[in-house]
């Protein structure tokens, strides 16, 4: 019982510590190259573990990949990543995705995400507002593992699709809900 109160307790301070390290100006220190290098690498994992999402990448006018994205809770929750925009292929800008949470919630996961720009009113909202909270802003879906959507241009309705992708460890709700994405300056 004295070691399940330690992991509850473990759980819980690194959930507050994601949340406080959520601020993009105390974001990882990654620098842009690494960045670019590890965005590259996720998207390269995703298109080989989830075929429509190359069709995504074709229409989309640019990719946001968010290589690693920490998620911690227990009642109260936070999740943090840095990533990299991809336009044609090159990175030209940096990003932060955090968000805070709380309810019924328990565990930590590493997870990669990759949101399209399908518009380029959804791109230039993006650019302009130096980024966004889900929520407002452009229309996002959300495409999880076993989801029907398929990629043509019938479906190809919606600004962004969102896929979260290489989930490590256990917690429920890959959402975007709460979460805010700010424009970051790396070395």
């Amino acid at each position: 019982m004295k070691t399940m109160r330690r992991g509850f307790l473990g759980l819980a301070m690194a959930a507050a510590a994601v949340v406080s390290i959520g601020a993009p100006t105390l974001a990882w220190a990654d620098s842009r190259e690494q960045l670019a290098a590890d965005g590259t690498r996720a998207l390269h994992k995703l298109e080989a573990a989830e075929p429509r999402s190359k069709r995504f990448a074709h229409e989309a006018r640019a990719v946001l990949v968010f290589p690693s994205v920490l998620k911690a809770g227990f009642v109260f929750g936070g999740e943090t990543g840095n990533g990299v925009l991809f336009e044609h292929g090159r990175p030209v800008g940096y990003y932060n995705m955090s968000g805070g949470s709380w309810g019924l919630q328990i565990g930590g996961q590493d997870f990669s995400y990759a949101l399209f720009f399908m518009t380029d009113s959804s791109l230039d909202y993006l650019k302009k507002s130096d980024g966004f909270s889900a929520g407002t802003g452009p229309s996002i879906v959300v495409v999880n593992k076993g989801a029907g959507a398929e990629a043509d241009t019938t479906t190809l309705s919606h600004d962004v699709y969102a896929f979260p992708f290489g989930e490590k460890g256990l917690m429920a709700d890959l959402t975007l809900q709460g979460t805010k994405i700010t424009r970051i300056h790396p070395k």
